[in-house]
């Protein structure tokens, strides 16, 4: 069997400013919650039998008590930040499973659910379905890997090394090096992508780095620069890389059987009405901050 893991916060983010307007007599938008479940419809049409979704119940975390500048809900679009309950709801009702995410992200929910589920011998492929960078760390061979629905792209070992020049295990290194605008780290100063690569390559973790740039024995610009940055700001390294690495041990379930799909509850059928009754809106929304 293949294992579908799901960012759900990413799908409703990307179906609100992909799809248009749609509200309820009442005025409250919907839309962004009927795109993800026939997103998630379509899959189960493809042949998708265990699936579980994550999302951010909240979009703060413990890591915003390591970084002040760590990610926060401020500036969100209301009217997508009121669709997260419903989409929770709504995916319940359709008998998928939900890890509504609190003290921890959905991104650790999906590294959790990814090793908890590669260790099945009856699982064939786990597939994390997002693009977010930060979960390339979970992928492992041709068994673990990250699917972009959206450019339908898979990505295995290979092609993560192929994309960021690093291997998976080296990922929350080179994140806290160039840093992850999404998340709001910054990074060190002067390390950029291929440099980072480079070095990680070689080395994998900043603890192997010999403090001797004369012995990295890379090709890089400016490797005394970059080492004295590395060494001036060592412990914002391993805080961003802290930031960087998910947690992957949380108990969320103990079997995949609890991950397949047997179809709605009593209770979609009247969610499915009044998401049906809900009209298209005219109304034109900015663009994502």
């Amino acid at each position: 069997m293949d294992v579908h893991l799901i960012d759900g916060t990413y799908e409703l983010f990307r179906h609100f400013y992909a799809w248009p307007s749609v509200r309820e007599a009442d005025g409250r938008e919907v839309g962004a919650v009927k795109g993800v479940l026939a997103s998630i419809l379509a899959l189960v049409k493809d042949g998708a039998t265990h699936i579980g979704v994550a999302t951010d119940q909240v979009i703060e975390s413990f890591r915003n008590d390591l970084w002040p500048g760590y990610k926060t809900g401020a500036g969100i679009n209301p009217d997508l930040w009121a669709q997260f309950p419903l989409l929770e709801e709504a995916l319940a009702a359709m008998g998928v499973t939900v890890w509504a995410m609190v003290e921890q992200e959905a991104d650790d929910a999906l590294a959790s659910a990814a090793a908890i589920a590669a260790r099945d011998p009856r699982v064939d492929r786990v597939l994390i379905c997002t693009p977010d960078k930060d979960l390339a760390q979970c992928v492992v061979g041709t068994r673990v890997l990250q699917f972009d629905r959206r450019k339908r792209e898979l990505r295995d070992e290979a092609g993560v090394v192929t994309k960021f020049g690093v291997k998976p295990e080296s990922i929350p290194d080179y994140l806290a090096l160039v840093g992850d605008a999404a998340d709001g780290f910054p990074g060190l100063r002067g390390w950029g992508a291929k440099g980072a690569a480079a070095v990680l390559a070689k080395y994998g973790h900043f603890e192997a780095i010999p403090e001797d740039p004369l012995r990295w024995g890379v090709s890089v610009s400016n490797p005394r620069g970059l080492n004295a940055t590395l060494r001036a700001e060592w412990g914002n390294a391993l805080l961003f890389r802290d930031l960087a690495t998910l947690r992957a041990d949380l108990p969320l379930f103990e079997s995949v059987d609890s991950l397949k799909w047997s179809g709605p509850t009593p209770a979609f059928e009247a969610l499915g009405r009044r998401l049906d009754a809900a009209k298209v809106s005219k109304e034109k929304r900015p663009g994502p901050r």
